[in-house]
């Protein structure tokens, strides 16, 4: 890592360059002429409020970094969600300068050129985090705009794990927008097309990340926002080939899976023993129930009896191999239809609470953005199947949820594990605080990506993944009355630490470790940047 040296916005490979017309690749596609600027200048008064912590970062990037990291559980939600999801709706017409690299589908051959104005040698970047933006966290696909997430989820990886942010490059692919509101405004800075699909959007990714890793080939490349089927592909097709980490598959499942791994504790029922049900089979439900799939194995099961203990439901209910609309990823945990052929059905399709009686599961996740799916009846048909049943309603926003933690934790008599996608305060229930862990990916991610920098991970391993799950959930004690199962946000440079260690002894272990530090915990420790100026004075 390079000597310290106080950051400014010349400095960080995502802030802001000087020149609004500079080289290509510099600046999104759209008009950025005098006389475009000038419409936005009023736009921009009228509508942008900047923030304390916006104020901060115009003048002096050490001391933003040294007030995001010092309070990061209170700033988290305005750096990230939700919050930024307003600075990504108005992104064209709040306009100024630009930050990081912006990649266009309509000029592919473009990508060296844009990269090379880094003006970085092989060895100087650690992270690039890239988005498509076609599923941008609640509100869905916003273009260019999207280039807001990648800065976002790079100033979390310092804040949170030390990731130097003079290391880092974030990355718009901007391969146009389906949102009509975009192409027909005047001010839009994106590709004005409809989104590209197809092998022109395969041929797109594959050249980026072939330009990327070449380009910078220590760099871990961070996938953010992707449609969720592109997501699964990209992840299937490129993970063992590069350093592919992708946050919305990957690090939804780990955290989840740090929560299951807490609640495994209290139940007293090995992990190879679980049974799960999913409502809602896309891909963030198959994700992490390839996670959990992993972690019975990791524990005994073999890899036939992990796939059986899973069930799918989603919108035609129980998923069975007669179905003909099966995406690939579903197909092999579903079911045989002869196993459910005396099941009760309405209108053709086996339900989720007929699911649960005949399945008695130990665990039901919920990732189908049906409000309120997880009925009493449901809640407590699985009370009766197991002393302590788990319950993770991880859909968000709140208006989205399966079922309120409160709710399910009465209807379960106490007795329910519960984590959820969103913060929620603690319940009340005779005479017993409970607590409710959020499986929030920032507990996890940072040091999971400050562990594959440190061991230099040629890829990011299913071993990896576990490994840092395994760290978030020890540094919690679930075994209380009402305890939570996943530790709070306050203190995430350390929590991010402890994972990284973790992290690297999996790399390790799993044998794609190019780094081989012989005290981890202080390679993990040294290779965390901190905030401080040239003289060594605190920001």
């Amino acid at each position: 890592m390079p000597t310290h040296r106080p950051v400014r916005p010349e400095h960080s490979r995502c802030a802001r360059a000087d020149d609004t017309s500079g080289p290509r690749g510099r600046a999104p596609a759209g008009d950025l002429t005098p006389q475009a600027t000038r419409k936005r200048g009023p736009l921009h008064a009228r509508h942008h409020h900047q923030r304390p912590i916006d104020r901060a970062v115009l003048g002096n990037e050490t001391l933003y970094f040294k007030v995001l990291a010092e309070h990061l559980a209170d700033l988290l939600p305005i750096v990230y969600d939700p919050t930024v999801g307003e600075a990504i709706e108005q992104y064209s017409h709040e306009y100024r300068r630009p930050r990081g690299i912006f990649l266009s589908i309509d000029r592919p051959d473009d990508m060296e050129k844009a990269f090379a104005t880094l003006q970085l040698g092989p060895e100087d970047v650690d992270l690039i985090v890239c988005t498509d933006a076609e599923q941008i966290l609640g509100i869905g696909d916003w273009g260019v705009g999207g280039i807001q997430i990648s800065v976002g989820k790079l100033a979390v990886y310092t804040a949170a794990a030390g990731i130097d942010p003079r290391r880092v490059v974030a990355v718009s692919l901007d391969v146009g927008t389906d949102r009509t509101s975009l192409l027909e405004d005047s001010l839009y800075l994106g590709n004005r097309h409809p989104r590209v699909r197809g092998a022109d959007y395969d041929a797109f990714i594959e050249k980026y990340l072939e330009t990327a890793s070449s380009t910078f080939p220590d760099a871990l490349l961070h996938f953010e926002d992707f449609g969720p089927s592109n997501a699964r592909r990209i992840l299937e097709q490129y993970g063992g080939r590069y350093r592919i980490f992708n946050d919305d598959m990957q690090g939804t499942g780990a955290i989840t899976l740090a929560a299951a791994l807490s609640a495994v504790k209290v139940s007293g029922v090995r992990m190879r023993d679980q049974k799960l049900v999913v409502f809602g089979a896309g891909t963030a439900g198959v994700g992490i129930a390839d996670q959990l799939r992993d972690a019975m194995i990791r524990d005994g099961a073999d890899e036939q009896q992990a796939i059986a203990q899973v069930w799918l439901v989603d919108k035609q209910g129980l998923l069975t191999r007669d179905m003909t609309d099966l995406r690939d990823f579903q197909q092999p945990y579903a079911r045989d239809p002869a196993e459910a052929a005396d099941w009760a059905r309405h209108e053709g399709a086996i339900s989720l609470l007929e699911t649960v009686r005949r399945v008695r599961p130990t665990i039901l996740l919920g990732t189908s953005t049906a409000h309120g799916a997880f009925t009493r009846e449901i809640v407590e048909a699985m009370s009766e199947g197991t002393e302590r049943p788990i319950v993770f309603p991880i859909s968000n926003p709140t208006s989205r949820i399966e079922a309120m933690p409160a709710d399910v934790i009465a209807w379960s008599g106490g007795k329910a594990l519960v984590a959820t996608g969103i913060p929620v305060p603690p319940v009340e229930y005779e005479g017993v605080t409970y607590r409710i862990g959020q499986a929030n990916n920032a507990l996890l991610y940072p040091g999971l990506g400050l562990g594959a920098i440190v061991s230099g991970a040629s890829q990011v391993t299913a071993g990896m993944l576990l490994a840092a799950a395994q760290a978030v959930a020890d540094q919690v004690d679930p075994s209380g009355p009402g305890a939570s199962l996943l530790p709070p946000v306050d203190n995430l440079r350390e929590s991010s630490a402890i994972t990284a260690t973790a992290v690297v002894k999996a790399a390790l272990d799993d044998g794609v470790a190019t780094s081989k530090p012989v005290d981890i915990a202080e390679a993990v420790r040294e290779a965390m940047w901190q905030p401080v100026y040239t003289d060594g004075a605190a920001a």
